[in-house]
């Protein structure tokens, strides 16, 4: 009996030394390899990823800035063609539309040109929010002058045919999308309202009573179309902002209509020998 007992504890004892040899030779080799993929390929194959997509960020924010500037070029000489064309009047009509036409093609060919080429080679949807307040503003003078030449509505196909020679046949040209173009409609109308005004101002009421009819037409057909758009913050918002302009002008006009004559000795007169309806205080 007690042979039999001290043999068990030996071959206990004998059998642990060898269970925990083989356990720990085991949990080498299955690190040994655990590892070496993960130092000999995973590791290399993010580093060589993070390089790349690095490389990639720094060069699309490079070309945003250039493109950003491009726009704000385009948005400020823009803005030249539009108060050119506010000092149109009764007698230097063709004169002022000739230079505003020969700003306008400057603007092409000098800043929509640069634009154009900064986007060479990239998708334009990626970068559209860098150079959209640019185009919306080349829409709104290019649109204005358009109106105030013919009394028509500059289409975008007429708009986007203009920048067919900027780049190479080879290469898809800038074409400004649909979005952009009804933004540019938007602030029009804007221009439209200070033109009515001041063509009142000048006796041109048929000029005026055009104006009214042709914005009030825009907004009502902009008024279809914007509730089938996608979500659109920025086009709501000018759809209030179109509403007011045309209000503006709707009363300017029927105030011409009802009061006649007497309503145009008004604007601009600071004398306070005028009244509200015109005429002069009489002595008692």
């Amino acid at each position: 009996m007690y042979a039999a007992t001290t043999i068990q504890k030996l071959a206990l004892m004998a059998s642990k030394p060898k269970s925990s040899r083989l356990h720990n030779l085991a949990g080498a080799r299955w690190e040994s390899v655990a590892k070496k993929p993960r130092m000999m390929t995973t590791d290399a194959s993010i580093s060589d990823a993070f390089s790349k997509y690095a490389e990639y960020l720094n060069n699309l924010n490079e070309k945003r800035e250039k493109v950003v500037k491009a726009s704000r070029d385009i948005t400020m000489n823009s803005k030249k063609v539009i108060f050119q064309v506010h000092r149109i009047g009764k007698l230097n009509k063709d004169e002022v539309l000739e230079k505003a036409e020969k700003d306008l093609q400057a603007v092409r060919d000098q800043h929509v040109s640069r634009l154009v080429k900064e986007l060479n080679g990239t998708d334009f949807w990626k970068l559209r929010r860098a150079y959209s307040p640019g185009v919306q503003e080349y829409v709104e003078a290019a649109t204005f002058c358009k109106f105030c030449q013919t009394g028509t509505l500059l289409n975008l196909d007429e708009i986007n045919a203009t920048f067919l020679h900027l780049c190479d046949s080879s290469i898809e040209p800038l074409q400004i999308n649909i979005l952009d173009y009804l933004l540019g409609l938007a602030d029009l109308t804007g221009e439209l309202m200070r033109l009515a005004i001041s063509r009142i101002s000048d006796g041109e009421l048929d000029f005026a009573d055009k104006i009214c009819r042709f914005v009030r037409d825009l907004h009502r057909e902009l008024t279809i179309i914007v509730p089938n758009m996608d979500e659109s913050h920025d086009m709501k918002f000018k759809m209030d902002t179109m509403l007011q302009s045309v209000m503006k002008i709707e009363n300017a006009c029927f105030s011409v209509h009802v009061r006649g004559s007497e309503y145009i000795p008004m604007l601009g007169v600071n004398d306070p020998s005028y009244t509200l309806m015109g005429v002069p205080d009489m002595e008692l």
